[in-house]
């Protein structure tokens, strides 16, 4: 039977449970998009220009480590002390960061806002996927796009406007009152019937997961700067990782409650869209993170232009993602996914062939063809994966995916980061035109492999992921 628009609405029984998810998500979703438009003040400020993919790696790599951590709680004591959890941790950084005195101790004091975005997200997700059917999500969707639309033109426009203006701190201090605000949401309207469950806590899974992934991003960032790539620290540090990792593996399948489920991975649709989730975070910050800082460095553009540039890729994302429900209920998820990836290809594509001519709108207008086939890709991919499980698995599913998608950004940005001030290292420096424009365009043809492998992942999603994708039962009964 078809559900109503008003069943889901905000005026509805669960609307009040909604309304919170929202605020909660545009915690993240705003600082997702406020700091990049202001790292060249945040430099001229605290200097150390080469350590500035830092501050998205740091956070990024504690979302990731941290996610896993918080499903598996979530699915023992509950979702709502973990939201909470995470809001209080998110609230910390961002009033550490607003106050530190040099690149070191932002960066520090990012990775405690990492940890509550690490809670955050994959709870908003896991209590949306707990109290509405799959079809019931394709509708709901809409409002949580909605977030990410309006935040796609705040964030970045807020944050020129304060770099260029104010001062690059206040694009901390400003998460103060939404904190706040979603914490008093959260504990006011949002109940849950906790369904008991043993509390066991991987530490040796999650020590060296956390060990692995900081000594690979740390090989990665700092390899061709701080030390030469083949020197004995550079490729000690790489080594250490893998081993470290492989490690996690070995202690994950012997584990009675991993901190990461990887028997998961033995189901051809969670490895899949796994896959497609760690592409899509990869991709998303390989724009974010680079492009205001091409643009300000290569044309002089405002801060708060090179932020609208950076708002065209996410404002495409919650523009497609509002009318994906429609697409997947009709032709199945799969097909959805695909479609967005190779929408998203194109994209980054585009990038790459306008990059060598700095311009806010062939910039923006390639980022938005981005954001739209991610917004066709990451939540179909999702919920795909959430109405394969039940109640009990629910929040691992979603803990995995949003795992793969940080990791696939700390990585990422590692990467890109590597990648542009290699380039710039070896070029005049990043306020030369050529040499930004340079490193800049090799990042986005990183993008573009990327963009590709998620392609042949989504390819690779099993034809039937889903029996009926519009049948789904209400999660939770």
């Amino acid at each position: 039977m078809g559900v109503s628009r008003a069943d889901v609405g905000l005026r509805s029984e669960r609307g009040p449970v909604l309304v919170a998810m929202m605020v909660s998500t545009a915690l993240i979703a705003v600082d997702a998009t406020i700091l990049a438009t202001a790292v060249p003040s945040v430099v001229a400020d605290l200097g150390d220009f080469e350590r500035f993919p830092w501050l998205f790696s740091i956070y990024l790599l504690a979302q990731a480590v941290s996610v896993p951590i918080f499903s598996r709680l979530a699915d023992t004591i509950g979702r709502k002390p973990v939201i909470l959890t995470g809001i209080g941790f998110f609230l910390a950084g961002s009033i550490l960061c607003g106050v530190a005195g040099d690149m070191t101790m932002l960066i520090i004091f990012r990775l405690v806002q990492g940890l509550g975005a690490g809670a955050v997200m994959p709870m908003t997700l896991t209590i949306v996927g707990d109290i509405y059917t799959v079809e019931e999500r394709a509708k709901v969707q809409g409002y949580i796009a909605s977030v990410w639309a309006v935040s796609s033109v705040i964030g970045p426009s807020v944050g020129g406007l304060l770099a260029q203006f104010a001062s690059w701190r206040w694009i901390f201090f400003v998460n103060i009152p939404l904190c706040l605000l979603a914490g008093w949401i959260v504990l006011r309207r949002y109940q849950e019937n906790v369904r008991a469950a043993s509390l066991r806590i991987d530490l040796p899974g999650a020590i060296t997961l956390t060990l692995g992934l900081s000594a690979v991003i740390l090989a990665v960032l700092e390899g061709g700067n701080a030390w030469p790539w083949w020197s004995v620290p550079s490729v000690g540090i790489f080594a250490f990782g893998l081993v470290m990792l492989l490690i996690f593996g070995w202690v994950s399948r012997r584990s009675a409650d991993p901190v990461v489920d990887l028997s998961l991975l033995a189901r051809q649709l969670i490895i899949t869209t796994t896959a497609v989730s760690a592409g899509v975070g990869g991709l998303m910050t390989g724009i974010t993170s680079f492009v205001p800082t091409y643009l300000e460095n290569s044309i002089g553009l405002a801060p708060i232009l090179a932020g609208l540039a950076v708002a065209g890729m996410l404002l495409g994302w919650p523009l497609a993602a509002t009318n994906a429900g429609r697409v997947y209920l009709r032709y199945g998820f799969r097909a959805t996914v695909i479609i967005g990836s190779l929408i998203a290809t194109a994209g980054a594509v585009v990038l790459v062939a306008v990059t060598p001519w700095p311009n806010p709108f062939t910039i923006g207008l390639g980022g938005f063809v981005v954001g739209f086939g991610l917004g066709w890709t990451a939540a179909p991919g999702l919920i795909a994966a959430q109405a394969s499980v039940g109640w009990n698995e629910r929040a691992a599913v979603t803990g995995m995916n949003m795992f793969a998608r940080s990791a696939g950004s700390a990585v990422g940005v590692a990467v890109f980061g590597a990648i542009a001030t290699n380039v710039i290292n070896k070029g005049a420096g990043e306020h030369d035109f050529a040499t930004i424009v340079g490193a800049t365009w090799w990042v986005f043809v990183a993008t573009v492999v990327v963009a590709v492998g998620m392609v042949v992942a989504a390819l690779l999603m099993p034809r039937e992921s889903v029996a009926s994708p519009g049948q789904g039962e209400p999660a939770g009964e």
